[in-house]
């Protein structure tokens, strides 16, 4: 896996923007390819202090397909509200929430916080899933963005002073949409 820049701005919209180029079917790309990268990947947010316990293949395949579905069912809610649609009606999210929540331990009261930490590989979509929850729960929504790159779909928490922020990397795709404006500026002279 490739160093995929944490833009975010909240580890949740950094696992929903482990798919590259989303809205480009062309050039689109999952980085979590394998269970092995989702343990890196877990590592290197701070996730998870020490990867947890490797699993069967198969146990691993259906994790990772667990952990794609969650990504996915979040994009979906979280587009919808960027977009100000109402965010589509997600029973396995709900399902999965509610698991998770099962799951989890309650290490304080006021404010209400959970945690957990994952003994294998199979436990990993609970972890997630309970960050999801954090997140849905604490979120902005009028900070909530998404690129403005045209292929790009990566999504951000706006922290700029004015709420102006457009790009999930001025250096990446805003550095894209300046040489491209100037381009069309210069080509004609």
């Amino acid at each position: 896996m490739t160093e995929l820049e944490l833009v975010g701005g909240d580890v949740v919209l950094d696992f929903v923007n482990t798919v590259t180029w989303r809205l480009r079917p062309d050039r689109l790309a999952d980085e979590l390819r394998t269970p092995e990268v989702l343990v890196a990947w877990l590592l290197r947010t701070g996730l998870v202090r020490q990867a947890p316990a490797p699993v069967s293949p198969q146990r691993a395949a259906r994790t990772l397909s667990r952990v794609r579905d969650l990504r996915e069912d979040l994009y979906a809610v979280l587009a919808a509200s960027i977009a100000g649609r109402e965010p589509p009606p997600s029973d396995r999210l709900h399902r999965t929430m509610l698991r998770a929540l099962a799951r989890a331990r309650v290490v304080s009261v006021v404010p209400l916080r959970e945690s957990f930490v994952p003994s294998d590989v199979a436990d990993v979509p609970v972890l997630l899933a309970l960050e999801a929850r954090r997140f849905l729960r604490d979120v902005d929504p009028v900070r909530l963005r998404q690129c403005a790159d045209d292929g790009c779909g990566w999504l951000f928490l706006d922290r700029s002073r004015n709420g102006s922020r457009r790009w999930c990397s001025s250096a990446d795709c805003g550095n894209r949409a300046r040489a491209r404006r100037h381009y069309e500026r210069t080509r004609g002279q």
